[in-house]
């Protein structure tokens, strides 16, 4: 599924909004990742059942270590909303944040967060640390595991194929 192919406005059939659903989404843009040669995370920021903004890894492309997902998505977000911080706001992303990505999302005020797989080496909401436990401004409230496999195993399948490739 290539990156163009996502509806911006997509709303679930019959009206029904699922975690899962909004979680379908960002996987499209990991896969869109996948397909550059990048790091295959994706995220979706979801505001009144609508997708604001979609965005995926970009730091090989731009040579740029800022350009994860979650703070593209959050840069996107902020535009069309007009504003540094995002209430109402659900981020879906098929990692759990890192350090930095869960700071730009406590600091964008955004209320939920959704993420399919744990990251063991870098995760900021309970794998490695918890921002939340900290006496932060605000603490958003923390989904983890929506479509864990699918999305463990696309990481997984692109760090096969790199390892592949570089031998």
């Amino acid at each position: 599924m290539r990156k163009d192919e996502i509806n911006k406005n997509v709303v679930a059939s019959e009206g029904l909004k699922t975690d899962e659903f909004f979680m379908r989404a960002a996987i499209k843009e990991a896969v869109a990742a996948f397909d550059e040669g990048e790091t295959p995370v994706g995220c979706v920021i979801v505001r009144d059942g609508e997708i604001i903004a979609a965005a995926h890894n970009k730091r090989e492309k731009e040579k740029n270590a800022l350009y994860h997902a979650e703070v593209l998505a959050i840069d996107k977000a902020c535009r069309a909303l007009g504003g540094w911080r995002l209430p109402g706001c659900t981020l879906y992303v098929t990692l759990e944040p890192c350090p930095m990505c869960a700071g730009a999302i406590v600091s964008a005020r955004i209320e939920r967060v959704v993420f399919g797989a744990k990251d063991p080496k870098a995760g900021a909401f309970g794998s490695v640390l918890n921002l939340n436990s900290y006496p932060l401004n605000h603490k958003p409230e923390i989904i983890s595991g929506v479509l864990n496999r699918e999305c463990a195993d696309m990481l997984s399948q692109f760090f096969i194929k790199k390892r592949k490739t570089n031998l």
